[in-house]
């Protein structure tokens, strides 16, 4: 029984707790917003209030600033409002539906505030609030930053290309315009990201050629009363499609290449050969021409001698023509060695035998 009654006190006290917290005023606001001077801004407002939700016919609406809450920055009777606020205000949120929002339009460097709201019920002069412990303070912005781009570092020729860019802001009743300098299918984006901030994009798809490679492709974001604009820039590079002339002009190439190497060999091949076959021949006569002078040599002994010397000579003939026949041999093995004088050939010595030739032993 005990612990049945503390439960019941338990939701007894939740509830009188819930019912407390929730007859208030509240407001909710971001204590500092960024405003791009010339341009526009607004500032983000929701609020509650003790009791049922009044409509908008039975709900008003005020904006003034800290310091002092007979300055109307903005006020549903327009003669009210401050001279420096004046056709510059509007509320662009419904106060039935508890949206309290506010928009500055041209925005001037001394408008920085602190701004807070105020809200006054027509169901009893007793109900009405300002918030003056919730309020927004400006952030100027002399100069709007330039929009992002993003892309891929190169697209490829003959397939689907996607770029995009993107500004952020805080003027969402006046959004900025974003525009390409190349045509192609566009496709805009708007995105509340929090704290008053906002952000637009714009994504182009277009199918790239080769007239596109090594351009630049910008994309400028137009703010809201602004006349200059703001470009963001990126180059384009282009990746050339496969084709047969990618295949045959390389093949072509190396062909002609190869040609051109084996024609050269073959040439310096073909001269060489014939310079070595002249060296050959001028070798050769010049063996010719000693094995001449020496048969002279051996008539000429022979017209001197008698009958007694035929069959000696006869027996060095045989001889030299032996050797003869052997240095022959081995010249046409080693003709190098032999204009060297020296030759091995089955590790026997014909130095010798060259000697008696160039003394004209014989």
């Amino acid at each position: 029984m005990t612990g049945a009654k503390t439960a019941v006190f338990i939701y007894w006290l939740l509830g009188f707790g819930v019912l407390v917290f929730a007859d208030v005023w509240k407001v909710r606001v971001e204590s500092l917003v960024k405003a791009l001077e010339g341009s526009c801004v607004v500032m983000p407002c929701s609020y509650q209030y003790p009791g049922d939700v009044q409509p908008t016919s039975l709900t008003t609406g005020i904006w003034h600033t800290e310091n002092d809450q007979k300055y109307f920055v903005y006020h549903e009777d327009s003669k009210k409002i401050a001279d420096n606020f004046k056709e510059r205000t509007k509320l662009v949120g419904r106060l039935g539906e508890l949206n309290c929002s506010l928009e500055i339009d041209e925005v001037k460097n001394h408008d920085n505030g602190p701004f807070c709201f105020r809200v006054e019920l027509q169901t009893s002069d007793k109900d009405k609030y300002s918030f003056v412990k919730n309020c927004v303070r400006l952030d100027m912005i002399a100069e709007a930053p330039p929009p992002e781009m993003h892309s891929e570092d190169s697209v490829q020729e003959g397939h689907p290309a996607v770029f995009k860019c993107s500004v952020r802001h805080t003027c969402p009743s006046h959004q900025p315009t974003l525009s390409w300098s190349h045509k192609g299918k566009e496709m805009l984006t708007y995105k509340n990201i929090g704290h008053g901030n906002w952000e637009v994009e714009s994504i182009l798809s277009f199918t790239p050629t080769s007239a596109d490679d090594h351009t630049d492709i910008s994309c400028t974001v137009q703010y809201h009363r602004l006349s200059k604009g703001y470009v963001a820039t990126r180059p384009v590079f282009v990746k050339e499609q496969a084709t047969l002339n990618h295949i045959l002009i390389p093949s072509i190439c190396a062909l002609g290449a190869a040609i051109l190497v084996g024609g050269v060999c073959f040439f310096l091949v073909k001269r060489y050969k014939k310079r070595i076959d002249e060296l050959q021949s001028r070798n050769d006569n010049s063996m010719l021409s000693r094995l001449s002078r020496m048969s002279r040599r051996f008539r000429s002994d022979g017209n001197n001698s008698g009958a007694d010397g035929r069959h000696q000579r006869r027996s060095i003939w045989g001889r030299f023509s032996r050797y003869a026949q052997k240095l022959h041999l081995l010249y046409l093995t080693y003709p190098s060695c032999i204009q060297n004088r020296t030759c091995i050939l089955g590790k026997r010595c014909y130095t010798t035998v060259l000697n008696i030739i160039d003394g004209g032993l014989f």
